[in-house]
């Protein structure tokens, strides 16, 4: 069901928003509908370890003690 809204706006701001809204082959009500739409949708935020785990894996090539991997490379970089 659709209700009406009165708002009071900036004349230019409305000239400016009657413009894109057309170049959209909008109303400026939808435009308004719209962005209310986004605004008050609920957002699911993701905690840390959800992030980490959609991370893709990464790939391991090295046979051996990733350790012992590390101070070679870090002995040829930096002369150790």
């Amino acid at each position: 069901m659709k209700e009406r809204l009165n708002l009071t706006i900036d004349g230019d701001l409305l000239n400016s928003m009657k413009t894109y809204a057309s170049k959209k082959q909008m109303s400026v009500s939808e435009l308004v509908e719209g962005y209310f739409r986004t605004v008050t949708k609920p957002v699911k935020k993701k905690n840390i370890l959800e992030l980490m785990r959609e991370l893709p894996k990464p790939v391991n090539n090295y046979e051996g003690d990733i350790t012992e991997m590390y101070y070679k490379e870090r002995a040829s970089k930096y002369g150790f």
